[in-house]
């Protein structure tokens, strides 16, 4: 007789995307918080020579600084995005998909955060930037952590895809 383990996964995979969307948010708030009050917007604070560096700047758009102007967007985005993560959570029928589902989710509750409580104002704040590599973009904990969390979705998208094809031979 098999056992249906819908019941069991169900809670565990609402706890995971909960804990690492929480975990994720509450380390990112606490490193700007720290980045705030050490660097200076504007002023680069070498790490690794021109390669790595810290550099505190505030964003009013997406990745890349686009969409300036479209604050009040992406902070309807985000938000949307978390209400989805927790409502389709319990429905993940993989832990990595859970995982890289929360790991966005985590990401996407950082940036809505510093959206919704920092200047200029509530629902249009700007987030706090401080990683600079080379002549990429500059980016916080909050973006590493959407960019981790899709590739792990990904993969354990394609892992759950095969490992459900083999069960089909």
């Amino acid at each position: 007789m098999k056992q249906d383990t819908t019941a069991q996964r169900t809670p565990r995979y609402l706890v995971l995307v909960a804990a690492v969307t929480l975990a994720v948010a509450a380390v990112d708030q606490l490193v700007k918080q720290l980045m705030l009050n050490w660097l200076e917007p504007g002023v680069p604070q070498p790490v690794i020579g021109d390669w790595f560096r810290f550099y505190l700047l505030f964003n009013s758009g997406a990745a890349f600084s686009m969409g300036e102007n479209l604050t009040w967007l992406f902070t309807a985005i985000q938000l949307a995005f978390v209400l989805g993560a927790l409502w389709f959570g319990p429905r993940m029928t993989s832990k990595w998909e859970a995982l890289g589902l929360a790991l966005v989710a985590g990401g996407a509750l950082g940036n809505l955060t510093d959206r919704l409580f920092r200047d200029p104002g509530f629902w249009f704040g700007h987030v706090v930037d401080y990683i600079s590599v080379g002549n990429f973009a500059v980016f916080n904990l909050a973006d590493a952590s959407i960019t981790v969390g899709v590739v792990v979705f990904i993969l354990g998208t394609l892992a759950a895809e095969m490992k459900g094809g083999e069960r089909g031979r």
